[in-house]
């Protein structure tokens, strides 16, 4: 795009993947890395690029589209929504919140929920929660115990949360108060659980860490050390929940509920928007002024995440998916009998990993050469996180191309 300092929409969308990639350089700061593709229209399971390509989407915005791209149902509510209202703050009741709201608690372990912008946010809400609970009960606990290799957001609060020094680096000094365990090690977490230690904090699957699922028993493990210690249970789901592994929550799986639960990816469909949910008693440890949100839970991403959260409970919806989430890992459990640069396939409803003996973005670059869209996992795993209205077709296209990919990675 030549000679205009501001563009129109008409414009904009004749812009090719070299301009958007020049503007890009010029004026973003690089934090990402990003391969060289403009994706510019989205339809269900499909993307297209700048050139008008297409891709097959098995990654989800990073499990965000669970419905796809521009489902019908949270397009009309944006549409309606932004024509009605976009936002008015916090500091008034908004109705598609309370909504919301209502619906979260009808179908979770909550009573009482916060609404935020992003998973990080979510998390830091999670935090301040535990702290202030345990400050307000004359007994502070300030210690939080999460998992090595865990990942729960950018912020400064969320990373020294996450399990992983390198995510550190640069950066300290971070909050205190918080301490690691191997995750799916239940001995080790006992052994942490010190009196200063208010809540223990893990994903139900780790995400980030390499689609990591632990065992059976793990979770009503904590959950029993956690009430013996006077301790609250912390989940992140903000990438396993909304359906992804193959239940609403991942937490209903292993028969368990939390104390405190954080959400967002899934909710809105690709409308930012987090929400942490908590029973009543722990929600009595925040009060007016002790947290907020400018635009947390507004009116736009609220009515978004309505539509999402109505369509995810329509019956059999998420048990489809579920079913084909264990189509896809039979199938890919077959190539691993086939390469064997295939270590592993790790896969709970559709959050599947796959490990592979080396590096695995030169896969990522030849899926996309295919017409996949996939991701890693940290260095050594290919991630699959495809919208929950994928098909089997679609499922054994991809493991077509893989197969093809593997012949020579």
């Amino acid at each position: 795009m030549k000679g205009a300092d501001m563009a129109t929409q008409s414009e904009v969308s004749r812009m090719s993947t070299a301009d958007i990639h020049a503007l890009n350089k010029a004026h973003v700061i690089d934090t990402y890395g990003k391969r060289k593709l403009a994706f510019v229209r989205g339809k269900g399971m499909s993307l297209w690029d700048a050139e008008g390509r297409e891709y097959l989407d098995f990654f989800a915005g990073i499990a965000v589209v669970g419905l796809g791209h521009c489902h019908p149902a949270v397009t009309e509510a944006i549409q309606q929504q932004a024509q009605r209202l976009v936002h008015v703050s916090n500091l008034y009741f908004i109705d598609a919140q309370v909504v919301l709201a209502k619906m979260l608690c009808e179908h979770s372990f909550a009573d009482k929920w916060f609404f935020c912008n992003s998973g990080a946010e979510a998390i830091e809400a999670a935090i301040k929660l535990v702290r202030r609970y345990w400050w307000q009960k004359g007994t502070p606990k300030p210690t939080i115990v999460t998992a090595h290799d865990s990942f729960h957001g950018r912020t400064s609060g969320a990373m020294k949360a996450t399990g992983q020094p390198k995510l550190h680096e640069g950066f300290e000094p971070l909050l205190e108060g918080f301490k690691y365990v191997d995750f799916d090690d239940v001995n080790a977490l006992e052994e942490a659980l010190t009196p200063d230690v208010g809540a223990v904090l893990l994903e139900p699957v780790q995400g980030e860490g390499g689609v990591r699922v632990p065992s059976a028993s793990y979770f009503s493990e904590v959950r029993n050390l956690c009430d013996a210690r006077d301790v609250l249970l912390v989940l992140d789901e903000v990438q396993t929940g909304l359906g992804r592994t193959g239940t609403l929550f991942a937490h209903t799986q292993y028969g368990i509920a939390p104390d405190i639960m954080a959400l967002a990816k899934g909710l809105g469909n690709g409308v930012p928007i987090g929400a942490m949910g908590c029973t009543e008693e722990v929600a009595s440890g925040f009060s007016v002024g002790s947290h907020a949100s400018t635009f947390g839970g507004n009116p736009l991403s609220s009515a978004a995440a309505v539509a999402t959260l109505r369509t995810l409970l329509e019956p059999g919806f998420i048990e489809g998916a579920a079913a084909v989430g264990d189509r896809f890992a039979a199938a890919l459990n077959d190539l691993k009998s086939k390469h064997s640069s295939i270590v592993e396939v790790r896969a709970r409803g559709l959050m599947i990993g796959v490990e592979m003996t080396k590096a695995v973005s030169p896969l990522v670059d030849a899926m996309l050469d295919a017409g996949i869209i996939c991701g890693p996992a940290g260095a050594k795993v290919l991630r699959f996180l495809p919208p929950l209205i994928v098909t089997g077709g679609q499922v054994d296209r991809v493991v077509s191309a893989l197969d093809d990919a593997l012949s020579t990675f």
